[in-house]
């Protein structure tokens, strides 16, 4: 009699042939959060930084602080470029009239106005050449990606130039951040940094 132990099933999902779909993103059961479908092929985040976590909190407040009524601003939550992609910027700028059903869980990619990507250690060439790459396909009109120099933000800047179809640099930015679009804001991005001693 046979003691070898039965081969024990994987507990990852096992793609289908040609992928996954964005569809399949909201079927597939027991996902860990904030999975994204990167070229059809599910991507997994790593634990989360404090400085990330406090650069996605700093973006999510100030943008919906100064966002025009017309406009919403929410993190972490996926959009739909195409059948095979459905990334999950860290924060996303979008009109207001796609956001409406309580229970939804993307929006479309035309939608959008601006992209955050707030760079991980996992996700370096994701946020630098991936995802930017796919945003301008979708023609999202700006892209923010936020580096962490020594603990202290970085934010580059770029705005889709509609005759190549790619984004532009429009600068980058360290101790403040002046831009006129996707609209006016002047934000000082000292107020990322990890707060030392003081008061409690």
């Amino acid at each position: 009699m046979s003691v070898a132990p039965k081969a024990s099933k994987p507990t990852w999902p096992t793609p289908p042939e040609g992928g996954w779909t964005a569809d399949d993103l909201d079927r597939l059961p027991n996902l860990p959060p904030h999975t994204e479908l990167i070229d059809g092929s599910l991507v997994f985040v790593s634990p989360q930084t404090l400085f990330h976590a406090r650069a996605v909190d700093f973006f999510n407040w100030q943008l919906q602080s100064v966002a025009p009524g017309d406009l919403e601003v929410v993190r972490e939550f996926t959009i739909d470029i195409d059948h095979q992609n459905r990334p999950e910027p860290d924060v996303v700028v979008v009109r207001g009239d796609v956001v409406e059903d309580p229970a939804q869980t993307r929006f479309p990619a035309e939608a959008v106005l601006l992209a955050i990507e707030v760079v991980s250690e996992d996700s370096v060439s994701r946020d630098r050449e991936t995802k930017p790459l796919k945003y301008a396909r979708a023609k999202i009109p700006y892209y923010w990606r936020v580096e962490n120099e020594n603990g202290r933000a970085a934010v580059h800047a770029f705005e889709l130039e509609p005759t190549t179809g790619a984004y532009a640099s429009v600068g980058i930015f360290r101790e403040r951040m002046k831009v006129d679009a996707p609209f006016s804001l002047d934000l000082d991005l000292t107020g990322i940094r990890t707060r030392h001693g003081g008061g409690r």
